[in-house]
Order: structure tokens, then sequence, then C-alpha cells
């Protein structure tokens, strides 16, 4: 989990500058959602304590590779939203774990991405949390320009939250399907692990 949060990390200083989305997505929305995916599997093959586990590993890993890779403000940022987003989703999901099988991998991951992407991009980008680069002594990355979306004028990181936000809904509606390939192989259908 810590490597595919401090790639996100990285690639979230870059917009997506295809099809006219740069002020709707960066690089970071591809491979964060994949954190959901393993959070999720985690859980289900070895339980809410062994998720919980991996979260604070890859929180604290990722946070140490993401002051590296990003400025101090997104390494904040994303480690905020990393650590109560997946811990959320570990709790969501447990709580949905006898229903059927996409039903707890789904509802956690987009629960879980709401708090996620309204954490991270309100910290990393909102002018609210500009005094992050001051302490640091990094320019302003605030990004609270005005930008055109649906019809109105709003803050450039509202734009690119929401455009995160579709992506990590359309990929997590993706990997179910190796989700389910998964459970199906490794884990029976009362949730406990068939094989190690």
């Amino acid at each position: 989990m810590a490597v595919i949060v401090a790639a996100s990390n990285f690639l979230v200083q870059y917009p997506f500058d295809h099809f006219g989305l740069k002020d709707i997505l960066t690089w970071g929305a591809f491979t964060y959602p994949v954190a959901f995916l393993v959070n999720d599997l985690a859980n289900r093959r070895h339980g809410p304590a062994t998720a919980r586990l991996a979260v604070f590993a890859g929180f604290a890993i990722a946070v140490v590779l993401s002051v590296a890779l990003a400025t101090p403000r997104i390494a904040v940022a994303s480690g905020t939203a990393f650590l109560f987003a997946q811990l959320l989703d570990t709790r969501i999901f447990n709580g949905l774990r006898r229903r059927s099988w996409w039903q707890a991998p789904l509802v956690s991951t987009v629960i879980g991405s709401v708090l996620d992407t309204v954490l991270f991009f309100g910290i990393a980008f909102s002018a609210g949390f500009a005094f992050l680069d001051t302490w640091t002594g990094m320019e302003d990355g605030s990004l609270a320009f005005a930008v055109p979306f649906l019809g109105r004028e709003v803050p450039l990181w509202v734009s690119l939250a929401f455009g995160d936000f579709c992506v990590k809904i359309a990929t997590g509606i993706v990997m179910l399907a190796p989700y389910g390939a998964f459970v199906r192989l490794f884990v029976g259908r009362d949730g406990v692990a068939t094989r190690a």
C-alpha cells in the first residue's frame, strides 16, 4: 500500500493533460484506488485487525516516501486522508462482510473514497491550508484559482477532487473483478481463508 500511496502523491502533482481533462484530473487518480482493493483483500482474507495493521504500516512508510517524492503539504494531506479513509473502509467493509461478495468492497470503497477525496484535496490544495506551505518554507501550493466547471466557476482543487472521485469510483467498480477472483480462489463463502 505504501508504494501505491507514494506513487499517487508524486503523480497528483501532474495534471492529466489529455482529452481536455487537465482541470479535472491528475495522474495520481489512476493509481490510488488500488489501495482500497489491497485493504479490502487483506480485510476479507485476514480480518479487520490485520487490515488495520496494514493501514498503519502503509501510513508510516507512505509518509516517509511521500516527503521525498512530494511537497510536505501533500505528504500531510495524503497521510491524513489515507489513514482516516482506509480505517473507515476497514470498518464499513467488516460490517458488510457477510453480504454478497461485492457489497462490502463496493460500499466501503465508495464511502472511503468520499472521505479520502475531501480530506486530501482540501488539505493539499485549498487556500485554507496554505499555512502548511508557510510553516515548511514552501511556496503556496494552493489551487484556489477559479476554473469553469459544470457551468460555473469553482476553485481548481474542487474540480480536481471531482475528477479524482469519479476515477476512484470507476476503478472501484472495475476492481470488483479481480477482487471477486481472489475471493473465489482463496477465501471461503464464510469469509475465512481457504488456502495459505
